[in-house]
């Protein structure tokens, strides 16, 4: 089942069991997704995203909602904090497990192999390859330095 059907089947089922904080977050996620779908129509695109560019908009998602929590958490607003980390929670479920460091570190390896990087120069080639083959799976705010370290 792609992304798109999971996320309706959920959203039908936080409805009937009137779980307010989870649907409201997984209207969040269809109105982003939606959003994408009208820029990419309007920019003469296909006619709805991919699961990649979904995995994308759900990573990209997560990755607000931690600053915010933080943030939050900075200003003593505690209860903000923690709504945050729900909608984390929710929106991750629909994510691919995360690769852990060893195998993010193997995938770096093999990627860099694939593309013949040997510079620094080589570091958008690589992280293209990660982007395409490891959306979702990896922070690639955490692997860019890691890309740049090995050419470096």
């Amino acid at each position: 089942m792609d992304i798109r059907s999971r996320l309706n089947e959920a959203l039908k089922t936080a409805m009937r069991e009137k779980d307010a904080a989870r649907l409201s977050t997984l209207r969040l996620i269809n109105a982003a997704i939606k959003d994408r779908d009208i820029a990419a129509r309007s920019e003469g695109e296909e006619v709805t995203v991919s699961d990649g560019e979904i995995l994308a908009i759900l990573g990209k998602m997560v990755k607000q909602r931690h600053e915010s929590a933080r943030a939050y958490e900075e200003g003593g607003r505690l209860e903000l904090a923690e709504k945050e980390r729900a909608e984390v929670g929710v929106i991750e479920d629909f994510l691919p497990r995360q690769l852990s460091d060893d195998e993010t570190a193997r995938a770096v390896e093999k990627a860099i192999d694939e593309v013949g990087a040997e510079t620094i120069r080589d570091i958008g080639k690589v992280m293209g390859v990660l982007k395409s083959r490891y959306a979702g799976q990896m922070d690639f705010g955490k692997v860019g330095p890691m890309v740049k370290a090995r050419l470096g």
